[in-house]
This record gives C-alpha cells, structure tokens and sequence, in this order.
C-alpha cells in the first residue's frame, strides 16, 4: 500500500487518508500517527508558503500559534517558513525572538534570515544579524557572504567593516569561490573602489562573463568610460568569452559618454548577430548612444523599439535637455505620459533643466542677463542655493561681463567645492577679459596658495575605427606632424573668416589637436565626434563654430557641462554653457 501511495503522482487528502485508515485497520499505531503528523507538517509548509508569498502576516501568525500548539515550531523547517514569512511582511522583531527561541542556534535558520532581510531591502537588519552570528562564532556559508556584500555595495555602510568582511571571508577560505569574487568585484566598483575592484578581479582563477561585467559596470558607473571599454576589448580578446546582454549593455553606455558612435554601433551588431535574445537594457542603451549625439537616428531607433519603458522615456528627454533641443522635452514628456508610464525623479530633473525649477529660472533669468530677477528669486528659495544655482550665476556673469556677481558667485563656490579649480579658472578669466590682469594674476596665486590644481585637460576624437586621445601640450600622436600642420592650415582660414583669438582664456588651446585630427580622420559629410573631461573655454568654443562654417562641418563636443553640436559657425548651447 505504502508503495502504491509514494508511486501517485497526485498526493491529495483522500490518498492521504485512506493511507491512514489503512494503517488504523490493522492496528499499525505507530506508522498511522507518523503519517498523520507528516500530513499536518506538508500541510503547514504549504500553508506559511502562500502567506510569505501574499504577505498575509495575520494569516501566518495564526499559522505560528498553531505550530506553537502543536509542537512543530520545534522543527527546524517550519521555523525557516516563518523566518522567511515574518521577514517578507518585514516583521523582524517578531522573526528575531523567533530567532532567540530556539533551543540550539541553527546555521541554516540564521543564514536563511540574513538572506530574506537583504532580498527584502532591510540591509541595517541584515547587517545586524550577520554581526551575532560572527559573535556567536556560528559558520557562514557561501550563500549568505554574497548577500551581505550586496548590502555594502548599495548601502552607505562605512567600507571599514566591508573591508573586514572580506578579511573574514579570506580567513574561512571563501575567497577562492566565484560567485563570492564577483559580488566583490561588484560591491568595490559600486562604492567606487576600483583599485580594490581590480585586484579582486586578478586574483580570480577562472574568470566568467558575470566576472567582467561587474568590472565593466563599476568603471562605467565611476566615469572612466575609456577603461571599461578597455576591459571589455580584453575580454574580447581572450576569445572563449563571449558577452551577454549585461555587460552589452553597459559598454554601450560608456561608449555614449564617449559619443563613439561607430563603436557602439559595432557592439550592438555583434550582439545581434550572437542571436542573444532581444533586451531591453541592451536597447535603452543602444538608445542612449544614438540619442546622445546623432538626432536624426533618433526616431528610428526610438520606433523600432518594441518596448518602451521610464527609462527609454527618460533618455529621450533627458537626451533633448542636453542637446540644445530644450524645447522638444515637454513634449516627449506628453507621449510618456499618454502611454501610460509614471515618470520618477530623473525624468523630472530633465525636465526642471528646460522649466520652473529655481536653479533653472535663475539660469534663464541669467541667460537673459536679468540679474535683478536672478537675485530676487536667490532671496525667495526657502533652502539654500546650492552648487549648481551658483554655478548658472557665474556662467551668467561670464557670459554678460557683470563682474560683480560674478566674483560673489566664484567665492561661494569656492565654499561649496573647496577642491573644485572651475570657478578660479572662470573668475581669472573674467578679471583677464576685463583687463584686470593684477587681479587675474591674485585669483591665480590663490588657487595655488590652497594647494587647488587643475585637472589636466583630456580630450579624445574617434577616427578611422579607433579612439584617439590627446592630453594638453601632449605631441606623442604618431600623426602630430600632419595634425600640426593641419592646425596651421585651420587657423589661417578661420582667421580669413573673422576670428580673432583670445588669449585671456586660461584653458586655451587643450584640444586643438582633436579638432584637427577629426578633420584629417573622419570622412568629409562624417560628424566630428569630441570628448572633454573639462568644460570648454570660450575661445575654443569660438574656434570651433568657425571651423564648423569654413569646413562645412557638424562637430559633436561633450564637455564636462553639456553637449555642443557646431553647425554652420553656431553651437545648440546658444553660447550658454
């Protein structure tokens, strides 16, 4: 009988009962009362699955009392349904005493009850307990060390104690497992520790693509764009590895900060080709890149999309923003909403760059050179001004000459960022237009008396399949005889154009090089694609709208403040940047 009942494929509470029954017939006590309690606890499991499952605490504390009457909160795997339960309806106190009850401390229960804390976002909780279990010299295992790390690596959780979780990790011999390694990799990158991040990544034994997507990702999500499409031509290279829609997607990420169009174009099409299926992050990615820099594949890529989320939405608006194309966001705001998807914080901050916000008013207001509105609405903000309406200020200032509030806006700065060297270089640079040049000079020696320096100016231009990059002064380029007499050639037409350098702009001539190395390397009717860690000073901005008039050519700069796109001697900045 007992072998008919294991062989039915559907164990119901007839097949139940008639086993017992059968058991009571001929007097098996023993075996009729073990299989009459076994019911009850598959039952019960059961039961505390769909209350984790619903959320329905209320449901699963009746569940508990029964346990407790029973006898079963006795048994290890009935207290793991309700640990798991108490922590979905994020009831850790009650799932805590659960916890101290029990006779002997249990290594799955209390790893089982990290877990769920961290699957449920209650990191600090998580922490905590993973703190008593380490007190209470009680082993960890392979599943819970992954999930504490994800705490650090989303958390703002001092990096002290991450630091000694892996310590701990390496005493116990869980360094040597991969997936451990990876969330490593993952969490250094995140809180952007890369150095941590990479020496994790050198020490792996075997690397997977998982591997190197948390390298690639960490590098994207720090800046250094150029190093993680370094680490993934690596991967590329080593041949046996071939890349998912994970890490595909945030490569073309970095190459749309990089506004490396080609490249991003080359990643997707290898993709496409893998036969991986279709994604969504792969396709808002492949979004962004065209988004960032060419508007007239804008629409196609936007109407071939057959899912568009917030976050496809958002790089369209956020992308116009950016662009000079300010006017274009309300509206793509409009269709997001007519399809049905509630916007977020990021959506509204894109929109608030083109609309009322008070740094943005006080930014059209200084657009306008109404600097009477811009101080009325300065004293009207119920918080202080931060950073970035001081920032719209001084570019205000420069732009219009008002070297008053320009030296206010440049010395609050200077309080806000004491290590950021923009509003010095913008304040010499005004008191240099102005022919202040003692002043200029006073700014100068300043910055160098608080120990404040410049970052060097870096600019990179893509050209005949490969990235070329150019630091200031630097003439290593094996091309730098054709790109130096190109630069002569450049500034002999402009000049017959009408411009006029102006030398009193202390970031002057860093990337000349990439200007011209795009006109000798892009194909003529090709946009000129630029990237700058730094904002563009006036005069190169300048020489760049007469290039783009004399050459008959569309130049695609990103500096550290927007996108510019020359065309026809004029910027889509307005001159406003």
């Amino acid at each position: 009988m007992i072998f008919l009942f294991l062989r039915n494929p559907m164990e119901n509470t007839i097949s139940w009962n008639a086993l017992i029954a059968g058991y009571c017939k001929y007097g098996s006590e023993d075996e009729a009362f073990g299989l009459f309690w076994e019911m009850q606890f598959d039952t019960l499991g059961s039961v505390l699955k769909m209350c984790t499952s619903l959320g329905l605490v209320m449901r699963g504390e009746q569940i508990h009392g029964f346990a407790v009457k029973t006898g079963f909160d006795l048994d290890v795997g009935v207290v793991n349904g309700l640990l798991a339960m108490y922590a979905q309806c994020k009831r850790i106190s009650e799932a805590e005493a659960l916890l101290q009850d029990m006779e002997v401390d249990d290594v799955i229960s209390w790893n089982s009850m990290v877990v769920e804390c961290v699957r449920e976002g209650l990191k600090e909780e998580a922490l905590s307990l993973f703190g008593r279990m380490h007190e209470r010299d009680m082993k960890i295992d392979d599943f819970t060390i992954p999930s504490i790390l994800n705490c650090f690596a989303s958390s703002r959780t001092e990096m002290k104690i991450a630091s000694s979780v892996h310590s701990l990790i390496v005493k116990t011999g869980y360094g040597t497992y991969k997936l451990v390694n990876n969330v490593l990799v993952d969490m250094y990158g995140k809180r952007g520790i890369m150095d941590s991040a990479v020496k994790v990544f050198e020490r792996m034994v075997e690397k997977y693509v998982i591997s190197w997507t948390a390298l690639v990702t960490g590098n994207t999500h720090n800046g250094s764009y150029e190093e993680a499409l370094k680490v993934f031509c690596n991967m590329r290279a080593e041949g046996d590895i071939s890349p998912d829609q994970f890490i595909t997607a945030s490569v073309l990420s970095a190459s749309a900060e990089l506004t490396l169009l080609e490249f991003g174009q080359q990643v997707h099409g290898s993709y496409i080709k893998s036969g991986l299926p279709s994604s969504l992050s792969v396709d808002n990615s492949r979004f962004y890149c065209g988004t960032a820099h060419d508007f007239r594949r804008r629409n196609a890529i936007f109407n071939s999309m057959e899912i568009k989320d917030l976050i496809t939405w958002t790089a369209l608006i956020v992308g116009y923003a950016k662009n000079g194309k300010a006017k274009d966001s309300p509206q793509s705001y409009k269709l997001m909403i007519g399809s049905g998807i509630t916007p977020d914080y990021i959506t509204f901050i894109g929109l608030l760059f083109v609309c009322s916000h008070a740094a943005c008013m006080v930014d059209l207001y200084g657009r306008s050179g109404d600097f009477t509105k811009a101080e009325e609405l300065l004293n009207q903000m119920e918080v202080e001004p931060d950073a970035t309406v001081w920032k719209a200020i001084l570019a205000a200032s420069r732009k219009h000459g008002n070297i008053e509030n320009g030296e206010r806006a440049a010395k609050t700065l200077m309080e806000l960022e004491p290590n950021n060297a923009v509003p010095y270089a913008l304040l010499s640079n005004m008191y240099s237009a102005a022919g202040r040049q003692e002043e200029a000079a006073n700014v100068r020696r300043l910055m160098k008396s608080r120990n404040i320096s410049k970052e060097p100016g870096c600019s990179w231009v893509e050209g005949k399949g490969k990235v070329h990059s150019f630091m200031s002064e630097d003439r290593r380029h094996p091309t730098m005889v054709e790109i130096y007499s190109k630069v002569d050639e450049t500034l002999r037409l402009i000049k017959e154009a009408g411009y006029l350098p102006d030398m009193s702009f202390a970031l002057h001539d860093l990337d000349k090089e990439g200007k011209e190395l795009g006109l000798l390397a892009v194909p003529s009717g090709a946009p000129i694609r630029i990237i700058k860690n730094l904002r563009v000073c006036g005069d190169c901005h300048n020489a760049m709208k007469y290039i783009s008039r004399v050459y008959l050519r569309h130049i695609i700069l990103r500096d550290s403040n927007c996108f510019h796109h020359f065309r026809d001697g004029n910027c889509s900045c307005g001159d406003y940047w």
